[in-house]
């Protein structure tokens, strides 16, 4: 059974995304309103029909009203690696808020995340949408602080939870640490490492590739394997966590530069998550080695992870 499921978890990357984004701006002019989304290409190889599926997973309404899509046209841009779309809406009347229900991740993979962007009269507002947050209103009025803090740093809680490899990295940094007090050393460098690619990349004009920060996060999960495996006795692993935490981090770069929110409070709701996650794998894994000890859990779940890195990365090497 255990072999089933590593042969699962190994083919897993297959349809899978660390970063999976895409961005739309909506545009209200009195009760008509235009809407432009811009999604990845790579998103699209497994939709049948793009041009109908992606605006059928999004609406908007007011009032209780839902408004009518008067045209559509999408186009695919190689040279830039999207698919665009534009759509014209038409409200009862000219709104006063706006209810949007988006879904993109239910046609496209589970840790989507759309950014949608609105202007109205000259006023301004966000969205961010994923597989937990489905539903906003748009108020074109300036947030509170607090619900500027409650949803940047609910935000980073999400973000850390939001894909397979972010997870399974903390599985590879529960099994690195040798004891309670190491994994605590370990847990603490990865989040310094992390912080500071998040808040120093920008400071030095790089963009990596999304693709780029994919390999790279599976390349963490494939090196922490090899760690566990043949370097059972070496020593600095807390330098090699922050190193590693520092890959981690350019995905918390990306969804900053898209979102234009505070790092500081998306890398504290981050922290919390990961903080919570590496607990109760460490609760767990300790259960599993006590009743499990003959099957060698910890090799097997190296393994694992190991052959888990390395499909991904080749994987998205090729693309």
């Amino acid at each position: 059974m255990m072999r089933v499921w590593w042969v699962a978890l190994a083919v897993w990357p297959a349809a899978a995304h660390v970063m999976s984004m895409s961005s739309g701006d909506l545009t209200v002019h009195g009760a008509r309103a235009r809407y432009e989304l811009r999604m990845p290409l790579y998103e699209l190889t497994h939709i049948k029909t793009p041009e109908r599926s992606l605006l059928e997973h999004i609406h908007f309404s007011s009032g209780g009203h839902e408004a009518r899509r008067l045209t559509s046209q999408c186009e695919a841009d190689p040279s830039a690696g999207a698919y665009l779309c534009t759509a014209d809406y038409e409200f009862t009347q000219p709104p006063d808020l706006i209810d949007v229900v988006c879904t993109y991740p239910s046609v496209t993979v589970p840790n989507h995340i759309h950014l949608l962007r609105a202007e109205m009269g000259g006023k301004n507002d966000q969205a961010v949408f994923d597989l937990t947050f489905s539903r906003a209103t748009l108020r074109f009025r300036p947030p509170t602080p607090l619900e500027i803090t409650v949803t940047q740093i609910g935000a980073g809680f999400v973000r850390a939870w939001g894909g397979v490899v972010q997870i399974l990295f903390l599985a590879a940094l529960v099994l690195a640490g040798r004891s309670g007090k190491e994994l605590l050393a370990l847990g603490a460098m990865f989040l310094a490492g992390q912080a500071a690619s998040a808040v120093l990349v920008p400071l030095t004009g790089w963009q990596p590739a999304p693709r780029f920060v994919e390999a790279a996060a599976a390349l963490t999960v494939a090196y922490l394997a090899v760690e566990i495996l043949l370097l059972p006795e070496a020593g600095w692993r807390w330098l090699i966590a922050a190193v590693l935490g520092a890959f981690h981090g350019l995905y918390f770069h990306l969804f900053l530069q898209s979102t234009g929110y505070h790092a500081g409070l998306v890398l504290a709701g981050a922290a919390m998550a990961e903080a919570i996650a590496t607990a109760v794998l460490w609760f767990g894994f300790a259960r599993i080695s006590r009743v499990a000890r003959a099957l060698r859990p910890l090799q097997v779940s190296a393994c694992g992870l190991l052959a888990f890195g390395m499909i991904w990365f080749l994987l998205r090497l090729r693309s």
